[in-house]
């Protein structure tokens, strides 16, 4: 983390920097971008130039000290110690620091009507279980019972039947199942529309939680006066063949931090009227739940068509690759 100041001083350094000086710098940076020069591959070549220019005009921007640049190595080390097969902190920075959002809002272009995508989040696993429409993915998880249905289709408003389904969320106490140490497989699942496109199942009804905050991240946050809380979501990530695969969530309307999501993920249009159901309510499938409250949302699907295969292709890699978590 970076030192910080003392009372009063505004933490920002304003350098009259000589033209002898700036030469030299520039010289540097003009002698490190030139040695990519022979990457194979032209994107690698023009991923590490530009990261040099970036890189460099930062630091030369805010004057970075070596104390500084210390911080930094040590902020970023510790990072990498507490990142876990179910915990990727790396993941979180980039959620915290926008750039997941940035780079979902560079690879989901605006496409007619189409369902917004928003950030994937530290914790999807491979290989949820299959349930049947209208069947019950919490597997025992505390929470209250949330009926979701909807219909997935095209931007031309045809269905779309035997779109796979990937949902997961977290139980009342704001732990995914993977947080927990023995092994539990709860609140997470997958399913598949039915021919005119329809899905349906009972889930619990998400509430906030803060992220891990309790690493490198979580103090980054603190020194800056951010809260690490996620306002309520349900997360979705909806595929099928000849669709681009959309990464999302729904968020609950009326929550606290709509308006200061730690992750920057919410979306307007995401924004969902979870109803609360009093007790004694009958359930749309039948289901006794007893005398307990339940809540219902819908949550109607609509994917882009599918870019270029290569492009697909690399999409899906991409999310998948991104990390188990929050």
């Amino acid at each position: 983390m970076p030192p910080e100041r003392s009372p009063g001083d505004e933490g920002t350094h304003t350098v009259e920097v000589s033209a002898e000086q700036a030469a030299r710098e520039t010289a540097l940076v003009e002698q490190v971008v030139a040695s990519f020069e022979g990457a194979e591959s032209p994107r690698l070549k023009q991923l590490m130039q530009a990261l040099t220019r970036h890189l460099h005009a930062f630091a030369r921007e805010v004057r970075l000290t070596e104390e500084e640049w210390g911080g930094a190595i040590d902020f970023l080390t510790r990072a990498g110690h507490i990142t876990t097969e179910t915990r990727q902190e790396f993941v979180l920075l980039s959620d915290t620091l926008g750039l997941s959002m940035q780079t979902i809002a560079i690879n989901n272009e605006a496409y007619q009507d189409a369902t917004e995508a928003t950030v994937f989040g530290p914790f999807f696993v491979e290989g949820a279980p299959r349930i049947d429409n209208g069947a019950d993915l919490a597997f025992g998880a505390a929470g209250q019972p949330c009926w979701v249905e909807g219909r997935v289709t095209g931007t031309d408003g045809n269905p779309v039947s035997g779109a796979r389904i990937e949902v997961w969320e977290a139980d009342e106490d704001g732990f995914y199942d993977v947080q927990y140490d023995d092994g539990r497989t709860a609140a997470r699942a997958h399913l598949f529309s039915d021919q005119d496109g329809t899905y349906r199942f009972w889930g619990i009804t998400p509430t906030p939680y803060p992220i891990p905050y309790d690493g490198p991240v979580g103090e980054m946050l603190q020194a800056v006066g951010r809260s690490p809380m996620r306002t309520s979501h349900l997360h979705f990530m909806v595929s099928a063949e000849g669709s681009r695969t959309l990464v999302t969530h729904i968020f609950v309307d009326g929550c606290d931090y709509l308006d200061r999501d730690s992750v920057f993920g919410v979306k307007e249009s995401l924004i969902k009227d979870f109803v609360l159901q009093p007790p004694g309510t009958p359930t749309p499938d039948g289901r006794d739940i007893g005398e307990r409250e339940w809540a219902s949302v819908r949550f109607d699907i609509v994917l882009a068509p599918a870019p270029a295969e290569e492009t697909a292709d690399v999409h899906r890699i991409a999310v998948l690759g991104s990390g188990a978590g929050r």
